[in-house]
This record gives C-alpha cells, structure tokens and sequence, in this order.
C-alpha cells in the first residue's frame, strides 16, 4: 500500500476524533449553560478536504507509477 492510500484512514480516524472532541465540549459548554464555542473551520470541513487530497494525490501517483 503506499504511502497515500496508507494515510486515508488515518486522516479518517484523526478527523472523527476531532469531530468527536468538538460535539462533546459544545454539550458540556450547554449543560453548564454556556454558549459552545464555533471553531472557525469545523472538522468535518478540514477532514474532507484532507482525504480529497490524498485521493488526488493517490490517483496521480498510481497513474504515473504504471506508465
């Protein structure tokens, strides 16, 4: 596996965790009846954009590897 297709899943698993991390300190920010602080860039936003880029990156790599 190279080093792209490798570090999808791992950009996943990074991603969730974040998004996890976020969801629960907004509800404990609600249950102390606070107002949740708004990252600029959600998780989710910055995850996605990581895996789109190492699709590219994968798909160009194995298009250039087998020419």
């Amino acid at each position: 596996m190279c080093m792209f297709c490798a570090a999808i899943p791992a950009a996943l698993a990074v991603g969730v965790n974040a998004q996890a991390r976020q969801n629960r300190s907004e509800k404990e920010a609600e249950t102390r009846g606070e107002e949740p602080d708004r990252p600029k860039v959600p998780p989710k936003a910055v995850t996605a954009a990581v895996v789109a880029g190492l699709a590219v990156a994968s798909i160009v790599y194995h298009t250039q590897l087998y020419n």
